[in-house]
């Protein structure tokens, strides 16, 4: 049967491809995919976690909220920064959509990070695997941000006031999503420590096809992100700097979390 994530996900599909071929993109558009892509992925979390899914999103997106607070009105953790008003709502200077952002990718994140980390040698203790996919998913969030603050600050949704060295952007905004990431994949774990993708399905879910696992969906996600992000930086925005630091630093995780789901369906 066909979940209703899967028709998300879709929907999510044929809207993001439109949008890259959009130019200038709407901030109305923007905001709609931001959205869409939050609804698809916390409707495979619940699906596959239930509450507790649903608690992880809730919690990712609200510790990046509030570093998002500290980051406009004292410069830390990313840097010195401040964002235009074509995200909508703002509480504080922040636009609720920011910590969206933050929540949208956090189970993809999470479950692209388990696999990368599967195959790493040597036995560990459960301590070890649990941090091991804390900082791999803070690893392949902050991945993605490779991609998308260069966008952003290109259309005008936020600026870096001082510039940097990577498309007008500080390495202090890579560090400070890294560091956030690790604090909301720490909550995560408090939250939902058993959340294994390459479990069978949720018993209340649907009845998998083939060899499906719980984070199949999460991880088609995250590889979606990142090959649509490197095809339109290439093809359509003509980004080559953007699409080979972000496809790179995507693909770190991107593919040895593939090989490895690909060689436990083998198993």
């Amino acid at each position: 049967m066909v979940r209703r994530s899967h028709v998300l996900a879709a929907a999510l599909g044929a809207s993001q491809i439109a949008y890259g071929l959009e130019a200038p993109r709407p901030p109305w558009m923007t905001r709609g995919i931001v959205a869409l892509l939050l609804t698809t992925s916390t409707a495979d979390a619940i699906e596959q976690r239930g509450a507790r899914g649903a608690a992880v999103v809730a919690a990712a997106g609200s510790v990046g909220f509030g570093a998002e607070l500290l980051g406009v009105h004292t410069g830390r953790p990313f840097g010195s920064y401040g964002y235009s008003e074509q995200l909508g709502p703002q509480i504080h200077e922040v636009p609720l959509l920011a910590g969206a952002a933050w929540g949208l990718l956090a189970r993809p994140s999470r479950v692209a990070g388990d696999w990368a980390s599967r195959a790493l040698p040597g036995e560990r203790s459960p301590l070890g695997q649990r941090a091991t996919r804390v900082l791999a998913a803070a690893t392949a969030l902050t991945a993605w941000d490779v991609f998308l603050d260069p966008r952003m600050v290109r259309e005008g949704y936020w600026h870096w006031p001082e510039g940097g060295w990577y498309e007008g952007i500080p390495w202090t905004n890579y560090a400070g999503w890294w560091a956030t990431g690790v604090v909301a994949f720490g909550a995560a774990e408090l939250i939902d420590p058993h959340d294994d993708p390459a479990a069978p399905p949720a018993a209340s879910a649907p009845s998998a096809i083939g060899d499906e696992r719980s984070g199949d969906t999460a991880l088609g996600l995250y590889a979606w992100t990142w090959i649509g992000e490197l095809i339109a930086n290439v093809l359509l925005w003509k980004r080559p700097k953007v699409a080979v630091a972000g496809g790179l630093s995507m693909a770190a995780i991107a593919l040895p979390a593939l090989a490895r789901r690909v060689l436990a369906a083998r198993a």
